[in-house]
């Protein structure tokens, strides 16, 4: 019997590695928006970063939505896919990277309220109180010095949050069609996102200016590792985990983006920036347990 609960609790912690993939990859979205693509067009940019990866997964499964899964796949199309990488690239465009990260934290306060309302689970202080020192130690990690305000920028980071935390709510409540994979199920959901996305990017932007070779490269990474594989691994990870669980580890985008911020751009971290590293991570990590197992962590390790 003690055999097969550690055989399930390595089988939990193994999917919760997967699903932490996905918001390791997205927090390089800011670096490669920034440093290789082109300005101007975030929407563009959206769009050609999921509606390819959609297309590919889509000739890989050779599987479509029947019934009510073609208006359910639309809905999720648009939350977790069109909708959140638009805005996601809006406040990148338009806020420091820092700025961005920090209104992207509030998401899963968000989840932990929505999945009150659409799947009746108690919101539990444990988790309440690791969100908000989660955004506390995301915005010691990436906010420094004076802060630019950018009310479309902020706007579009907050609706990105709550995009994303309403997508992943329904995601759970509705979950997969029997028999459908986690490649098939986000292969709709990002053709479709990408689809409804494109006609709006084209009549706002117009086309996308032709990628040069950094473009290309960071295109290729974007849609390729951020968004096909990120996705399939985010997807499974709702499967099979608590959703509120899953949530918090979105709080690794913005702490791999500081990351990257000192290694690559050489950026300096400071004793404050440590801390919040230090919040975030416990944060996300006491996100995935119960308060009694903590509990008896906590006295294993005393003893």
């Amino acid at each position: 019997m003690l055999r097969c609960w550690g055989c399930g609790v390595a089988r939990t912690w193994g999917y919760t590695g997967l699903a932490a993939v996905a918001p390791v990859s997205w927090g390089t979205t800011y670096l490669v928006t920034t440093e290789l693509l082109p300005t101007g067009v975030p929407l563009g940019a959206a769009v050609i970063r999921v509606l390819p990866a959609g297309v590919v997964l889509l000739l890989i499964s050779r599987r479509g939505p029947v019934g009510v899964w073609w208006w359910r796949v639309a809905v999720l199309g648009v939350l977790n896919i069109g909708a959140f990488n638009a805005l996601l690239f809006v406040a990148a465009y338009r806020l420091p990277g820092g700025v961005a990260a920090t209104l992207g934290a509030v998401q899963p306060l968000l989840v932990v309220g929505l999945a009150f309302v659409l799947l009746g689970e108690r919101v539990t202080r444990w988790r309440l109180g690791w969100g908000i020192a989660g955004v506390v130690g995301v915005g010691l990690i990436v906010l420094r010095g004076a802060i630019s305000v950018d009310m479309v920028g902020i706007a579009a980071g907050l609706a990105g949050a709550g995009s994303m935390a309403a997508g992943v709510v329904l995601t759970k409540r509705w979950g997969r069609p029997e028999g459908v994979g986690p490649v098939a199920f986000t292969g709709w959901q990002l053709t479709a996102g990408g689809l409804l996305l494109a006609p709006v990017a084209f009549l706002v932007e117009g086309l996308p200016p032709a990628p040069d070779v950094a473009a290309l490269a960071g295109y290729a990474w974007l849609a390729i590792v951020g968004t096909a594989i990120a996705y399939v691994l985010w997807f499974q990870g709702l499967g099979r985990l608590p959703v509120t669980a899953v949530s918090f580890l979105a709080l690794l985008s913005p702490v791999v983006a500081a990351v990257l911020g000192w290694v690559v751009l050489g950026q300096t971290l400071t004793p404050l920036q440590c801390v919040g590293f230090a919040l975030a991570l416990l944060a996300i990590a006491a996100a995935q347990l119960s308060p009694a197992t903590a509990r008896s962590l906590v006295h294993q390790v005393r003893n």
